[in-house]
């Protein structure tokens, strides 16, 4: 059975991070997407250190459509270099974590 994960990634505006959502769980690569507020992030980039408000996605998916899904953020994206972090649900309502997996299964007729 395929491991459920939250993958994490920032975006630079609720529009990109909404046309995200819509595409990971439209081609059935995600379960769901929560969006959050605005949050402010503080980095290094290419030596010298940033500041941006941002917007936090929480993607719920599972291990096997994993390598489909980073595929298709670092499409969508428009960072050169997207934060895509993936952590394993190690435990959580069965029948959410069900829930997951039935709703990340390809299309056998696609």
């Amino acid at each position: 059975m395929s491991e459920a994960l939250l993958i994490l990634t920032n975006l630079p505006d609720a529009a990109s991070a909404q046309a995200l959502a819509l595409q990971l769980v439209e081609r059935k690569l995600a379960a769901c997407v929560n969006i959050m507020p605005a949050v402010q992030a503080v980095y290094r980039w290419q030596g010298v250190v940033e500041q941006a408000s941002e917007v936090t996605v929480l993607i719920k998916s599972v291990s096997s459509r994993y390598a489909e899904l980073e595929s298709a953020i670092r499409a969508l994206h428009p960072y050169a270099l997207p934060e895509i972090i993936a952590l394993p649900i190690v435990a959580g309502l069965p029948a959410y974590l069900d829930w997951i997996t039935a709703e990340t299964q390809k299309d056998v007729n696609v």
